[in-house]
Parts: C-alpha cells; structure tokens; sequence
C-alpha cells in the first residue's frame, strides 16, 4: 500500500499539551489498526520558532521522537538537552519529556506512540 502525501490529514493543535503556539501534525497513518493496535500515533510534527510540546507524562504507552529538521531543546523527566536532526529521543511509559523550539528555523520530526 502506498499513501500519497495528499491523503495525509493536516491538522493545527494550538498550546499542544500546554505548550506554546501552534504545532503542525500530518497523520501519515488512519488510525490505531495500520499499526495493528500496537500503537495510535504515527505522525510528522512541524514546530515554528517559539513553538512547543509541553511537559507530559506517558501511562500505558511511550514516544519515540525521530528529529528530521532543525535544533530544539527537548526535556526528558528535567533535564534539557539539545536535539538536532537525526537525533532519536525515546520517552518510555511512565517519564514525561516537552519539545522547544528556541531557534529560528523550523524543528520537524517523527513521532510514533506505542502501547507499552
């Protein structure tokens, strides 16, 4: 099967989990079953400058971030790290973690949730 980009829905989330501004996600599955309910999110995320996740704890599930384009400041339970493109952050069930975007070029990444 092959999804062309177009079919991918676009959605804007203001104050994304607390966070600030507005965040971009393209969906590039339809729902929980493409991942054989292994998981319920499997998206592009783009971040303008300012822009952020906030702070949040993952229960019964874990995010794995995959940075494809620019430098933010990503929180894991705390402590602020600096992540660049191709940089992989991982947030298992049970710790929390934020993304910042604190540049002036625009942050893209990857983010898959699964079921823990």
């Amino acid at each position: 099967m092959i999804r062309q980009a177009s079919e991918c829905k676009t959605e804007n989330r203001e104050n994304m989990r607390g966070g600030y501004g507005t965040v971009h996600m393209t969906s590039l599955i339809s729902g929980p079953e493409e991942l054989y309910d292994k998981g319920r999110l499997f998206s592009k995320i783009s971040l303008g400058p300012g822009c952020s996740i906030g702070y949040h704890v993952h229960e019964h599930d874990s995010e794995i971030y995959y940075i494809t384009a620019g430098t933010a400041e990503y929180n894991d339970n705390g402590v602020i790290r600096e992540v660049h493109a191709g940089d992989v952050a991982i947030c298992p069930e049970g710790e929390g973690h934020s993304l910042t975007n604190s540049s002036n070029e625009m942050v893209e990444l990857i983010a898959l949730i699964v079921y823990a």
